[in-house]
């Protein structure tokens, strides 16, 4: 992937030393999300241990990329010698001036420098939200290699062009949970406002339905590997159906419009 970034403003990768001090792009000033915005960067903590990287731009904005190994992915797939894409996101007006494609290229490069056969993610077949553009990454030189009948596709872009493709782990293939009575959410501290409004918002729109719920956080990469959705950050089923992955369904306002009861 070529590109010219002399123009490009400073990155940072935040670590274990500054976590403290640097913003983490999202949920920034939302002070009803304070909590979840430390328990994010909590994770951050211990996933850094992981070889976890997270790359910003140096400024106010949500311009930014997170991947790591995919063996210690907090999502149900199979990639070994893979880096995995986590979150990545260039919003409002960062948009369209190469942030996106220069960000993909160092995670890339450091693929490539510590010999892996490629870097992946998960998408939507359609636009989910909290998860990358997939005609985007397309476009950039990835290729589907998996897709699930809840309507999410394993992209790849690959390093080694004969390494074993990644797949998906049996516990998503069928696109439902387990439990097959009202609401059941999942999520975990990989986003900054998730557990705010599983463990809130969720909670005040599904007793004023009267609807039965269960809210399941992930604590760990194991139970992330083996959940029934790949969107660990936040995933809804509805009377065991994978419902979505939009947050704000957690709200009064959108439930109905979101969930068809």
């Amino acid at each position: 992937m070529q590109l010219n970034i002399s123009n490009m403003e400073e990155f940072i990768d935040l670590n274990s030393t500054n976590i403290s001090s640097e913003h983490i792009c999202c949920a920034i000033s939302d002070k009803k999300c304070s909590d979840s915005y430390l328990a994010k960067k909590d994770w951050l903590r211990t996933e850094f241990e992981n070889e976890y990287v997270f790359r910003r731009i140096n400024a106010r904005a949500k311009v930014f990329i997170e991947y790591g190994p995919a063996e210690k992915a907090w999502i149900p797939i199979s990639a070994p010698n893979y880096l995995n894409i986590n979150c990545f996101w260039v919003s409002g007006k960062y948009k369209k001036n190469g942030h996106g494609k220069h960000l993909l290229k160092t995670a890339i490069d450091d693929a490539t420098k510590q010999g892996k056969n490629g870097i992946l993610t998960v998408v939507g077949t359609k636009k989910f939200h909290f998860m990358s553009d997939t005609k985007w990454l397309l476009k950039q030189g990835f290729e589907e290699v998996e897709r699930i009948s809840s309507g999410f596709s394993l992209l790849v872009y690959k390093i080694n062009k004969s390494a074993k493709s990644p797949t998906f782990n049996e516990s998503v293939k069928s696109g439902e949970c387990s439990e097959k009575t009202g609401i059941v959410v999942y999520y975990s501290n990989r986003c900054p406002f998730a557990e705010f409004h599983a463990k809130n918002s969720l909670i005040e729109t599904a007793e004023k339905r009267k609807l039965a719920y269960k809210i399941i956080k992930l604590e760990t990469i194991d139970q992330a590997q083996s959940a029934p959705s790949p969107a660990t950050i936040f995933s809804l089923f509805l009377n065991g159906k994978f419902i979505t992955t939009d947050i704000s369904v957690c709200m009064n306002s959108r439930f109905d419009k979101i969930c068809r009861i």
